[in-house]
């Protein structure tokens, strides 16, 4: 098959641009800041009913990058291996075009105001869709490419946490603690031999839940049951085992500020113990 040019297809005309605090791709925050996107006035009136929505995809042009690399290793983690741009979320590829899932919270006067948007100002915008429940995927198979920082590791972790959970709280923090302290351990949290056994707080078990994709079933990886009075979770993977019990006492402000090791206390143990 010949290859298809823009000419071909006819050309692209973008829809908006980003504004934004950011000028430099290498300076944008991870996961993205809030933004605005002004839509042309001829594309205005493609945004009824946009705002009964409340995530877009939105679909940008960043033309800061070097379209000439093919393979680079993972922008969080340069340690890794190097892969191949289609196997990565890099900005850096053939046609650089940029896909971001943004929460939506208004649009006013052909402004869009958004959240979570990785876009530099003046990004041209190219089209946006919006997200659908059909969309998601719970237990997505994907390569386990950890970041290198703590701190990056946290604020990805949190943010799925929030993302799933819908509001913080103090099971959401006790939740990401414990699940970086478990993926030390066990390595990647989705993985189908990493089973998790819940007794104690709800919100707890939600989180852990969402940012573990454990299912009930096919395979049987989560299990919970309440309990006020005390809060356990027992983690099992490939006959290891960890347990880690919430501390007594422990709240909001606590759970954010401390470290693992003050907030839980964690005991190894061994399916295969006689």
């Amino acid at each position: 098959m010949s290859d298809v040019t823009i000419t071909d297809v006819g050309a692209i005309r973008p829809i908006g641009y980003v504004e934004s605090p950011w000028q430099s791709t290498s300076t944008v925050p991870l996961g993205g800041v809030a933004a605005v996107i002004h839509i042309k006035p001829e594309y205005q009136p493609a945004l009824q009913g946009i705002s009964e929505h409340s995530h877009l995809w939105i679909l940008s042009w960043f033309g800061q990058v070097d379209r000439s690399v093919l393979r680079l290793p993972s922008k969080l983690n340069p340690d890794l291996a190097e892969r191949g741009v289609f196997g990565l979320r890099s900005a850096a590829r053939p046609n650089p075009i940029a896909l971001t899932l943004v929460k939506l919270e208004k649009v006013e006067n052909g402004r869009l105001y958004v959240c979570d948007l990785d876009a530099v100002d003046g990004t041209p915008v190219l089209d946006m869709k919006p997200y659908f429940e059909a969309d998601m995927v719970f237990s997505p198979k994907t390569p386990y490419l950890p970041p290198r920082k703590y701190k990056t590791r946290k604020a990805l972790l949190h943010k799925r946490a929030l993302a799933h959970h819908g509001e913080q709280c103090l099971g959401l923090e006790l939740a990401v603690k414990m699940a970086l302290l478990v993926e030390k351990h066990f390595g990647q949290l989705q993985s189908p031999e990493l089973k998790l056994m819940v007794d104690g707080d709800a919100c707890l078990a939600d989180v852990l839940q969402g940012v573990t994709r454990a299912r009930l079933t096919k395979p049987n990886r989560f299990f919970y049951r309440n309990n006020d009075q005390c809060t356990t979770v027992q983690w099992i993977k490939a006959g290891e085992g960890l347990s880690i019990t919430v501390r007594p006492d422990i709240d909001l402000n606590a759970a954010t500020q401390l470290p693992e090791e003050e907030l839980f206390i964690v005991k190894e143990f061994s399916l295969n113990e006689t």
